[in-house]
C-alpha cells in the first residue's frame, strides 16, 4: 500500500469521528438544545460536494468518508429535530 493511500486512510477515519462525539453526547443526553441545526445542514450541502468531487476524480476515500460524514450530518438533524424541545 502506498503512502499517500495509508495516509488517506487515516485521514478519513480521523475526519469520520469528527462528528461521532456530538452524536454520541445528544443521543446520550437525548437533548439537542445547543446543536446547531444550520452547521448540519451546512455540513450535508459540503458533503454532497465532496462525495461529488470523490466520484468525478474517481477517489474511493472522499467518496466513502464523505458518505459516512452525510450519515451522521443527517442523524444529527434528526436527533436535533427529535430532541427539539427537549
Amino acid at each position: 500500500m502506498q503512502l499517500a493511500t495509508v495516509v488517506g486512510y487515516t485521514a478519513s477515519a480521523i475526519t469520520v469521528f469528527t462528528f461521532l462525539p456530538q452524536v454520541i453526547k445528544t443521543w446520550k443526553e437525548k437533548s439537542a438544545k445547543s446543536v446547531s441545526l444550520l452547521m448540519f445542514v451546512i455540513a450535508i450541502a459540503n458533503e454532497i460536494l465532496w462525495v461529488l468531487y470523490g466520484v468525478l476524480v474517481d477517489d474511493m476515500i472522499i467518496i466513502l468518508t464523505n458518505i459516512i460524514m452525510m450519515c451522521m450530518a443527517s442523524f444529527m438533524i434528526y436527533l436535533k429535530l427529535r430532541y427539539k424541545n427537549a
